[in-house]
């Protein structure tokens, strides 16, 4: 492959989605540089970098418009904490009421969604830039408005870039999250394709348990890229750019449920088609859809168009030809399995249909409801109902309110205590490392205490080598720079960095070498404190939780079920309604996988039901698997949906029986684990006559396989509840 041009190579860079920011981030640092430079007023450099800061850690996606206002809103809020700030500095203990009730309601803004989680949280952060600013005065008499007026200053002129930006570049952050999804579904596919190994005797556990995890970053993908468009889409008409982005967006969703169908358990086709290449084959397929979406993300993301080209065409015939080599042979013993054959390769010929027309979108575009949920609030009424709800020590955002007030009061308490140097610097780490659970809190006070420490090293081994003032300049600019670009992935390197511009802004002003000291100290008391309030304020242990998780998976489920058959009995439209089940589905599996990953960070007692929950993951995302492949053979309706016929019947009760045991699970009351009721009704689903409908035959083998999972789900969920006891549903 010939090397890439210095062209191809700046488009490349152009359309990574840290460029952008990084790019935004290094315009901003460094005009303020340059402004205090010139202006000999580097004595204001600290309080415009840590605006710029603030600015930038409030920012969401959003249309030019959306961020405009939001970015007014933040001003207003950073300015009424600024200013309160300062009133309110020379009376300990009413600003320490005041910043607990302030940072108790704040967090509760969490309630209304991510915006105003952001600027929540920024505005906290402000504060306690405030703070610093005030206690490196040394009691110099200065007007009470300088210093809010620097950090607003600051976070206005980063704000105005965005929005700038923002108007000139609207499209981009829509192709950096498609691209982003159809790469995270490619890894879906070729993790899928795993699961066709021809092999007997492989244990799949541990390849459907990667799967699940895998399917969570799918569905995280998904989310974003629905928010991200649906902030441009507004109550008006969607542009011809937006509208074919939508549409991709879409034929995500259908690749990914028909990615995640299952038609048959994998080990009974390896051992019926040992000798055959049929699972070779399928596989074959599997991988290179997964290529195949991935280099589609690449084409999206760089503005290309997509050539699907021949292979998969051809793989797809060579499945083809396998299978109608073993209908020839005529073996009865495999006439139900070849049936599920056909059905999976109709699957991955939609699969391939779908990638053919992907640079036309427009071709694929048959939905009739291309409306998305916008979870945002619309009222006053709608806002305070919703932090209302919020208002109960049961809810996690309730319970990380409180224990970041409280922690940030004893930090409060601990700097009057001790009295040390930068002893603000305590507040901030408590406030960037106490977050909602355990798990994630251990996991930032980590890196959070490292990153500080190559910071402080790096910083005093640069001091020596360059001594220029010009050239700490820059590195306080690079640094800058190093930080925005890696704070949502590598939280360490982002210290570090943040760490460095820190020392470098302040050795302009004074002594950079007095602040390693105090900056480690300082971070390793706001670390602790913050670990002992995760861990004794209200913790938040997901073993706790997990009954009413794994009772969201089910009810999720029971209502995707629902809406599939509702599609069966009307015919295929993929309107909102159903959509949305679809989500919430996965929504609900990703949220255990998320769940269960947070449970192996806590300490050994809270999580020794870790095994019992990644077992019903995997149980769970196989039930999932079955009701996918359901979704994905929607068509015309089917008549026996309808009435009282055995499928719409099953249909129902299966529904009931996932809602029964979500119940038990999220009541605490026995789980019933055998159901003699059910056993019959699946022995009834797999009684498939040879005379029976193609279509009608999978939906009732899926049912089957659905009602084969509810006793071992069952038993899972009497572990969940720890209940030792077997109970027998009657006859």
């Amino acid at each position: 492959m010939p090397a890439p041009t210095i062209r191809q190579s700046l488009r490349r860079l152009w359309a990574l989605d840290k460029f952008s920011y990084s790019l935004r981030a290094f315009i901003a640092l460094t005009g303020i540089m340059a402004l205090c430079w010139t202006q000999d007023a580097m004595h204001q450099l600290i309080p415009l970098f840590l605006g710029v800061i603030a600015s930038a850690l409030a920012e969401t996606d959003d249309s030019w418009q959306g961020r405009l206002n939001a970015l007014l809103v933040t001003l207003a809020c950073f300015s009424v904490a600024s200013v309160a700030v300062e009133l309110l500095f020379p009376m300990p203990w009413v600003f320490a009421a005041s910043m607990a009730l302030a940072s108790f309601c704040l967090t509760m803004l969490g309630a209304l969604g991510e915006r105003y989680a952001r600027i929540a949280q920024a505005t906290l952060i402000l504060s306690v830039y405030t703070m610093i600013g005030v206690d490196q005065r040394d009691g110099a008499q200065v007007n009470f408005w300088h210093e809010p007026m620097l950090l607003v200053a600051g976070a206005a002129w980063y704000g105005l870039l965005s929005v700038i930006w923002q108007a000139l570049f609207t499209h981009q952050p829509v192709q950096q999250s498609l691209a982003v999804l159809f790469r995270e579904l490619g890894r879906f596919l070729k993790l899928k394709s795993a699961l066709f190994e021809p092999i007997r005797g492989v244990e799949l556990e541990d390849k459907r348990l990667a799967l699940a995890k895998q399917n969570g970053k799918v569905v995280a993908a998904l989310n974003a890229s629905k928010e991200i468009i649906l902030n441009r889409v507004d109550s008006a008409r969607p542009g011809q750019k937006i509208s074919r982005y939508l549409k991709l967006y879409f034929m995500a969703q259908d690749i990914h449920e028909r990615a995640s169908s299952s038609h048959y358990p994998y080990n009974e086709l390896a051992e019926a088609f040992f000798h055959s290449d049929v699972l070779f084959r399928c596989q074959r397929l599997l991988r290179q859809q997964g290529w195949a979406c991935q280099q589609l993300g690449e084409a999206i993301q760089l503005r290309q168009s997509f050539d699907y080209g021949g292979h998969s065409s051809q793989a797809l015939a060579d499945l083809q030809a396998s299978m109608e080599h073993l209908r020839i042979q005529s073996n009865p013993a495999w006439r139900s399995l070849l049936r599920s054959l056909r059905a999976l390769a109709s699957n991955l010929g939609t699969l391939n249909n779908l990638l053919s027309n992907a640079n036309n979108p427009d071709a694929l575009a048959d939905e009739q409801d291309s409306s998305l949920l916008d979870r945002s609030p619309r009222s006053l009424k709608d806002i305070i109902g919703r932090i209302r709800l919020q208002l109960t020590p049961t809810s996690l955002l309730f319970r990380h309110a409180l224990r970041l007030a409280i922690a940030l009061s004893v930090g409060y308490g601990m700097l009057h205590l001790i009295h040390p140097e930068e002893g603000y610097w305590i507040i901030l780490t408590t406030l960037f490392v106490c977050q909602p659970n355990y798990g994630a809190t251990r996991k930032k006070l980590m890196q959070r205490i490292g990153g500080t420490v190559i910071g402080l090293v790096l910083g005093w081994a640069l001091f020596d080598l360059f001594p220029g003032a010009l050239i700490q300049a820059m590195f306080a600019v690079v640094a800058g720079v190093v930080f925005f670009a890696n704070r949502a992935t590598r939280y360490m390197l982002s210290t570090a960095a943040i760490t460095l511009m820190v020392m470098f802004c302040f050795n302009q002003v004074g002594d950079g070498y007095g602040l390693i000291v105090p900056r480690l100290v300082d971070t390793l008391l706001g670390a602790l404190i913050a670990g002992l309030a995760v861990f004794l304020i209200l913790p938040d242990w997901q073993g706790r939780r997990l009954n009413q998780v794994v009772a969201n998976t089910l009810s999720c489920n029971s209502r995707y079920l629902q809406q599939i058959m509702r599609q069966y009995a009307e015919g295929k439209r993929d309107d909102l309604a159903y959509r949305l089940a679809r989500r919430n589905a996965h929504n609900a599996d990703a949220a255990l996988s998320s769940t269960l990953a947070n449970m192996l960070m806590e300490p050994g007692h809270f999580r020794k039901e870790a095994d019992v929950g990644f077992r019903f993951l995997v149980l769970s995302h196989t039930l999932l698997s079955y009701l996918s492949a359901l979704g994905a053979h929607r068509g015309e309706p089917l008549a026996s949906a309808v009435g009282p016929g055995l499928i719409s019947q099953a249909a129902s009760i299966l529904a009931s029986s996932l809602d029964e045991v979500a119940q038990n699970l999220v009541e605490k009351t026995p789980v019933v684990i055998h159901s003699d009721a059910e056993e019959e009704l699946a022995k009834a689903l797999e009684q498939l006559p040879e005379e029976m409908d193609d279509r009608e035959r999978l939906v009732q083998s899926e049912l089957a396989l659905i009602c084969r999972q509810l006793s071992p789900l069952r038993t899972l969920a009497a572990h969940v509840l720890r209940d030792p006891v077997s109970i027998n549903a009657p006859g």
